[in-house]
């Protein structure tokens, strides 16, 4: 593959990725947004006062903070279905170019470890899919604001996958 066809590739998915996100309202509301890494990817929070909880801390607000925990599983269990058929080009790549995603992951339950309180900044997330099943999958959650090592709360999921063709 030439460097030209890499970088197409490259902008292609990251378009892809963009597209995910702007089809889902809310994590248009809470102005959410995915960088990507290959496979891996990292969400954003973006700071906006509509996010603080308590203004005499000030701090994020805890289901703003659980929020972002949930959609940055669910969007990781999404991507984990639409890069296979990236990869794969043909009719399954045409589909996903046409916006025909797979359909989101439900929750089944979701508990959250708050840390510390999430301050009035950017913060970020990343999921890790630790089994996914045909029917199930299991997701660990972290987020971080200055640094990885300082996680301000994290997840651990069930989500139920969608299946082919429903």
């Amino acid at each position: 593959m030439s460097a030209v066809e890499a970088q197409t590739r490259k902008k292609k998915r990251d378009a892809m990725l963009d597209e995910l996100s702007a089809s889902i309202p809310y994590i248009r509301f809470l102005d959410v947004e995915f960088t990507r890494m290959g496979d891996e990817l990292t969400g954003r929070l973006n700071y906006s006062e509509k996010l603080i909880g308590n203004p005499m801390i000030p701090a994020l607000h805890g289901g703003v903070v659980s929020a972002f925990l949930e959609i940055t599983a669910q969007t990781q269990l999404t991507w984990d279905l639409i890069w296979p058929k990236l990869e794969a080009g043909g009719e399954a790549e045409a589909a996903l170019l046409r916006g025909e995603f797979p359909r989101t992951p439900k929750t089944i339950n979701l508990t959250i470890d708050y840390f510390r309180s999430g301050r009035p900044r950017d913060a970020y997330a990343r999921a890790i899919v630790q089994k996914a099943g045909r029917r199930v999958a299991n997701v660990r959650v972290e987020a971080w604001q200055d640094s990885r090592d300082r996680p301000i709360a994290a997840a651990h999921g069930n989500f139920l996958m969608p299946g082919e063709g429903k």
